[in-house]
């Protein structure tokens, strides 16, 4: 069996690619999606398909529709979501799409450092798990695939 996880969370670090690199090491079965990970390229890409817009506001509107585009058609792919909640950056982004997948249905593991407990407080009660780190995180992903 085959798994596609969808890594939502911000794009400023590389914690995608530590999930990635770890979890081929131990050869698990795992297609990786997320969101656009090119920030300028998540910035303009409402530009790139409907031309210039009139004002940051609507470069930003065309842009997000896109992007939404993207997180909905691959995140509904998925089999399951894991929401990295970091300790440098606003995560709104990843509070909506941790949202929107345990609205959907999607099985949710939500990583969040320990100091970030209480604000996640309600959203951790709804995730199917939640861990601390990305090796806690493999370390369930191994236990899906466990035979």
């Amino acid at each position: 069996m085959r798994l596609t996880v969808y890594l939502a969370g911000e794009i400023h670090s590389a914690w995608r690619e530590e999930i990635k690199k770890k979890s081929a090491a131990l050869d698990l079965p795992i297609d990786f999606v997320g969101p656009m990970e090119i920030h300028e390229r998540s910035d303009t890409i409402g530009e790139d398909i409907l031309g210039e817009q009139s004002d940051a506001i609507a470069k930003d509107y065309a842009a997000s529709s896109f992007n939404n585009l993207r997180t909905g058609v691959l995140m509904h792919k998925a089999d399951l979501v894991i929401a990295l909640f970091g300790e440098q950056y606003k995560q709104w982004n990843t509070a909506m799409d941790a949202s929107t997948a345990l609205a959907s249905g999607k099985p949710v593991i939500i990583i969040r450092p320990e100091k970030l407990h209480h604000p996640l407080k309600e959203l951790s009660r709804k995730a199917s798990a939640t861990v601390e780190t990305c090796d806690q995180a493999i370390k369930a992903l191994s236990y899906i695939l466990e035979q």
